[in-house]
């Protein structure tokens, strides 16, 4: 299969490989690397491509060179903020159940009891989102810079929300982790496929309204959320603001978010996970590293794949070193987008994305880069793939780069052999979400995507005859 680059440069590159393939070792021998001494850190651990995927790589080189089908709607009456820790939870799941559209009918019914394994556990902020359309004079008036995130206390939230006030917003069952667990989980459903895929999420929530809201939620779109509620805790808030230009401003309310601790608990989900993703805004919560550090340590240990999303440039920015130790010792698998794999590089924004993929492909076994309209590319051993952006008119593109993290996660899992094929199917995924209002991938759209791309399981051990 030649691929065309946007360097000129032709690869064919064919890749096979399974899940019990994938192999992750360490070796502290930075000086065998050709590329050590490019390191953004000086340093790199033996751990290539080739033994990522077990032996398994055959990369040939014949030329050098939803948030609306999960939200609920809240009217803001008194103000203050008060709202949010006073309302019960029977008011809020009343409330949420008025929009789940048809959901129900695709709910998978969790046992009491836990797999042997899960197929993904993720291990990110849980914060509930309010989200509602404001304009510049609003933001002007509260003197909050457009565009931006910014963190608040609870005494600010509670000011933001009597601004409101009167307003209708939104509330679910946010963060960008959750956008690809719930992908994820719906792509990899009942109605798709024998054995559904186990998925998961650890955080920290409160034991309030909100946080039941939160692990209620989520169960429903068939994610486990498996960290018990902090008693007396505030779950965490992200109040996002949008503007006519389509310009987001979010205020965070980190409350019980900004605790993310390492227990025999985490430990435990940790050593039955055949893969563990971190998401990137943890690195910016106090002493998480050593959380990240530990939970990465013990995925390793017990044979689970490590993937890291970059979250966002400003995070990796104010928290370099950090991000490329656990990157550069730990992930096989690193998903950014363009501006955020330059940030990993050092790389000016008149450097292509391509020449970032690479880069980051000789310290990362896997590299996934989205590009928006331009399409994205997927870096292995120093080479990149080019995947064409998939057609769609544009309605939200808030959360496509989850989506597309989710087609990535479900070709590994279901054992996909063709990197340009899975690429394919992940940018399908993203334009789906990109052509909607919200950031969810529907139960719906994902039973068609499954189906429509079954025939790249073929091979893989995974049942095809879908819908027959």
């Amino acid at each position: 299969m030649a691929l065309s680059l946007l360097s000129q440069v032709s690869i064919s590159a064919s890749l096979s490989f399974t899940l019990s393939a994938i192999t992750a070792t360490s070796n502290n021998n930075a000086s065998s690397s050709l590329y050590s001494s490019y390191h953004p850190k000086g340093t790199l651990r033996n751990r290539t491509a080739t033994s990522f995927f077990g032996g398994s790589l055959n990369l040939r080189i014949d030329s050098m060179a939803d948030k609306t089908d999960l939200c609920l709607v809240l009217c803001t009456n008194n103000g203050g903020g008060g709202e949010l820790d006073d309302m019960d939870e029977g008011e809020i799941e009343r409330i949420g159940n008025q929009d789940e559209e048809d959901d129900d009918d695709f709910i998978i019914s969790h046992s009491n009891t836990s797999p042997e394994r899960w197929d993904v556990l993720g291990l990110g902020q849980a914060m509930v989102d309010f989200s509602g359309v404001v304009d510049d004079e609003f933001l002007e008036k509260l003197g909050l810079e457009k565009g931006t995130r910014k963190l608040i206390n609870h005494e600010e939230r509670g000011k933001l929300l009597q601004a409101m006030d009167g307003c209708s917003y939104k509330a679910a069952a946010g963060g960008s982790l959750s956008n690809t667990l719930v992908a994820l989980a719906r792509l990899g459903s009942h109605s798709i496929i024998d054995r559904p895929l186990n998925v998961a999420m650890a955080g920290s929530i409160g034991g309030d309204p909100l946080g039941s809201f939160y692990g209620t939620k989520l169960r429903r779109a068939n994610v486990n959320f498996l960290s018990a509620p902090i008693k007396d805790g505030t779950t965490g808030t992200v109040i996002v603001l949008t503007t006519p230009d389509a310009q987001r401003t979010m205020l965070a309310y980190q409350g019980t978010s900004s605790v993310v601790n390492y227990d025999s608990c985490l430990a435990s989900l940790i050593s039955k996970t055949n893969v563990f993703v971190v998401e990137g805004y943890l690195f910016e919560l106090p002493d998480t590293i050593r959380t990240i550090t530990k939970a990465c340590e013990e995925a390793h240990r017990n044979g689970a794949l490590v993937a890291v999303t970059a979250s966002d440039v400003s995070c990796i920015e104010r928290h370099y070193d950090d991000f490329w130790d656990i990157v550069g010792n730990y992930a096989d698998i690193v998903f950014a987008n363009s501006d955020e794999a330059r940030a990993f590089c050092h790389f000016s924004a008149e450097e292509s994305p391509i020449s970032a993929t690479r880069y980051m492909s000789h310290f990362v076994p896997f590299v996934s880069v989205t590009d928006g309209i331009n399409g994205s590319y997927i870096g292995v051993k120093g080479e990149a793939i080019y995947i064409p952006p998939s057609p769609c008119v544009p309605v939200d593109t808030c959360g496509a780069g989850d989506a597309y993290a989710s087609g990535i996660l479900y070709g590994i899992l279901r054992g996909v052999s063709d990197l340009k094929g899975m690429g394919d199917m992940a940018a399908t995924i993203a334009a789906t979400v990109v052509g909607q209002q919200g950031t969810r991938l529907r139960v719906q759209d994902a039973v068609d995507l499954a189906r429509s791309h079954a025939y790249r399981l073929k091979g893989s051990g995974v049942r095809t005859d879908i819908g027959s």
